[in-house]
């Protein structure tokens, strides 16, 4: 078996254009992949820096592999299954700024640099007053990435052409924003001045996005069987589905520069990520968050298992098409294609999904992701979403704990608060008192839920019956 390396696989030589902070699993399989993608497909033209956000990291290891590596993409695409591996040649170099500051700087002075990507997680993006603009380097992202645009306003004197688009992954709502906000609170500390914040604001661009790929990682499990398929001895691959979708709150002219949508890839350049975002936590979170504990007391334990059962995947659909999709505002072609793909994702046949990894801390994520959509269902149509009124009633009964009919423990986790509460309302033995005292914990929803018209007794019904008829009876009464 060869090691992989430059003399032993082909590896292209790509003018360097992007500056990636981040090297884990989840930019490799997402943006380099997509990159690669516009270099075969696109004529992109380009490949990508590493830069290690912290101290410690992997770019020794992507180094020692001359930054080649192969993504494994596994999943379901238009019912097909798939199962395939990419290698990926579009990381020129990767480097550690604690150890090669001056290299990290030096990519300042690059005229052809265009692009600064990062996933730094979502601690990355925070401002650290403790920062000194001569910190070699900054200990925060924003921090390090302040300095770097910095040195390219001196290096090339305010030249407008030679501004940057910055385009954070960090999972949280309004990165761009966050990012933004933190680059100029650094600006003010370090007195950088009024002509570099012009050019900032105007010669640079720092877009939101809202990325989806569900990225398992490094495959211990398959990796000899890659590896002896491959015929290459890769420490990197990285396991990615199939599904992905990149939408950046960006001009349409940014496409023209980044001509993802000419290679054929599902990246978005729109004027607002709200609804996709909107539209991603209501049609594939919320869904998650009331099939699980339906799922799991019906004696399920496999989200796909669920989503292939003929009661539970009745319930599913009933949730995601009949009662999530009505409460939101974009197109329902749109829509429609995107509940299917997130169907297809709930059935991928490589990824033993568990209900119960879905169920930690369910009320404040029902909270986020389902009850807005009841709201807006019962304002819309003048009636209670039964399968959503249902999931909550589910919930209230999984933390009431104890075992399933099969035996199986039923273990519930969330704050100790949440738990007491609960506790305390099931010793009542009493549905009434266990559903006026969930709905009326206003440090869970904010408010008091017993003033949503018809929802106390809805849950007491459920919870009832659910008790008394067992769970998959409760969902055939709904269906």
């Amino acid at each position: 078996m060869r090691a992989l390396n430059k003399e032993t696989a082909p590896k292209k030589s790509y003018p360097e254009r992007i500056i990636q902070f981040g090297e884990g699993n989840f930019l490799r399989a997402f943006v380099d992949w997509i990159v690669y993608n516009m270099n075969q497909k696109a004529d992109f033209d380009g490949s990508v820096v590493v830069v290690q956000p912290i101290d410690k990291g992997m770019v020794d290891m992507l180094n020692a592999q001359d930054c080649l590596y192969h993504v494994n993409l596994q999943g379901l695409d238009k019912g097909k299954v798939v199962n395939d591996l990419t290698l990926i040649d579009v990381i020129s170099r990767a480097m550690n700024p604690y150890s090669q500051n001056e290299e990290f700087m030096k990519l300042a002075d690059q005229p052809e640099m265009r692009f600064v990507i990062s996933n730094t997680t979502e601690a990355g993006i925070a401002f650290d007053p403790s920062c000194k603009l001569t910190d070699a380097p900054a200990s925060s992202y924003p921090g390090k990435l302040t300095q770097l645009l910095y040195r390219r306003f001196q290096t090339f004197n305010g030249d407008k052409s030679k501004g940057l688009h910055i385009i954070p992954c960090e999972l949280i709502f309004h990165n761009g924003a966050k990012l933004k906000e933190a680059i100029y609170q650094y600006i003010d500390l370090w007195n950088l001045g009024a002509e570099f914040k012009t050019w900032f604001e105007e010669a640079c661009g720092v877009y939101s996005t809202l990325v989806d790929r569900i990225v398992p990682g490094f495959p211990r499990k398959d990796i000899a069987e890659i590896k002896e398929k491959l015929q290459y001895d890769d420490n990197l691959v990285v396991q990615a589905e199939i599904f992905h979708l990149w939408v950046i709150e960006a001009p349409q002219e940014l496409s023209k520069e980044f001509p993802a949508d000419k290679a054929g890839l599902n990246v978005l350049f729109v004027p607002s990520e709200a609804p996709y975002h909107e539209r991603k936590v209501t049609l594939l979170n919320g869904p998650h968050t009331v099939l699980s504990p339906v799922a799991f007391l019906s004696g399920i334990n496999i989200v796909r298992d669920a989503c292939q059962d003929e009661v539970v995947g009745k319930f599913i659909k009933k949730v995601m098409y009949d009662e999530l999709m009505e409460t939101l505002n974009l197109p329902k072609d749109e829509l429609m294609e995107y509940a299917g793909d997130v169907l297809e994702r709930f059935n991928n046949p490589f990824v033993e999904h568990a209900v119960t990894s879905i169920m930690l801390n369910s009320f404040p994520k029902y909270e986020t992701r389902d009850l807005p959509g009841l709201k807006t269902y019962l304002q819309r149509k003048g009636e209670l979403p039964k399968g959503l009124v249902l999931g909550l009633a589910a919930i209230i009964t999984y933390y009431k704990g104890g075992k399933r009919a099969d035996g199986a423990e039923i273990a519930p986790n969330d704050s100790q608060e949440i738990m007491d509460l609960l506790t305390k309302l099931w010793a009542s033995n009493d549905y009434a008192t266990v559903a006026k005292g969930v709905l009326a914990a206003s440090f869970i929803w904010g408010e008091d839920l017993n003033d949503i018209p018809g929802l106390t007794d809805a849950i007491v019904a459920n919870l009832k019956s659910i008790q008394e008829k067992g769970m998959v009876e409760t969902v055939k009464s709904i269906l």
